[in-house]
């Protein structure tokens, strides 16, 4: 599971890392266009390439944050349990998933840069506000591709991820799982801890590890 969830994050991270644009690109387009300017920047930046991890945070924070839908994904990640979540809790479980994917994301970063993604014919349909966006990915040395696919969402400011599926296992049926288990034992509040405590202590794991790495 783990390594699955490496997997799924840091493919998103290689394909969706696009700033924000005036004109709006067609959801295919947004995929594309947007590897080589992560390609690009990560073979110009050498602290990129050595792990920063206080420069992967702040690039996947500019450009990847803004094209996924938190709320859509918290909902669908925490299932049931989210319709009877007060404001306050849902709030916190936005904000603790998204600290948990970013921090993924970094970690998988250096990982995914030198893949080669081809998309898939795709066709927008007129008026189509969900779509999915397949896509193949070629590791170097690897015969085998990756198989993505991107359940998108049209929004007043462009195309929006809510999901993905690589080689058929869903990112956010993964959590979902997982957060079914804990808001069954211990509660939303539990489930909020417990995220709270992870995110802590991976942010710990990253100062020592940065710490050590300037010595």
């Amino acid at each position: 599971m783990k390594k699955i969830l490496v997997l799924l994050s840091g493919v998103i991270l290689l394909n969706l890392s696009l700033g924000a644009r005036a004109d709006v690109p067609d959801p295919d387009a947004l995929i594309r266009n947007t590897v080589d300017e992560v390609l690009n920047i990560v073979r110009k930046d050498k602290d990129l390439r050595s792990g920063n991890q206080k420069k992967m945070l702040e690039l996947v924070d500019a450009k990847v944050l803004p094209h996924f839908n938190f709320e859509h994904m918290t909902k669908l990640a925490v299932g049931r349990a989210w319709r009877t979540a007060t404001p306050e809790q849902k709030k916190a479980l936005m904000n603790e998933f998204r600290i948990m994917l970013v921090r993924t994301y970094t970690k998988a970063f250096t990982s995914y840069r030198d893949q080669v993604v081809e998309i898939k014919p795709f066709k927008l349909e007129s008026g189509a506000t969900d779509v999915t966006v397949k896509t193949s990915i070629v590791k170097p040395g690897s015969q085998q591709p990756i198989l993505v696919d991107y359940d998108m969402e049209k929004s007043p400011d462009g195309w929006k991820v809510y999901d993905l599926t690589v080689e058929g296992v869903s990112l956010v049926t993964s959590y979902r799982g997982t957060f079914a288990d804990q808001i069954q034992q211990v509660g939303i509040d539990g489930l909020i801890k417990t995220l709270v405590e992870k995110n802590q202590s991976a942010a710990n794991n990253a100062a020592l590890a940065e710490k050590s790495g300037s010595k």
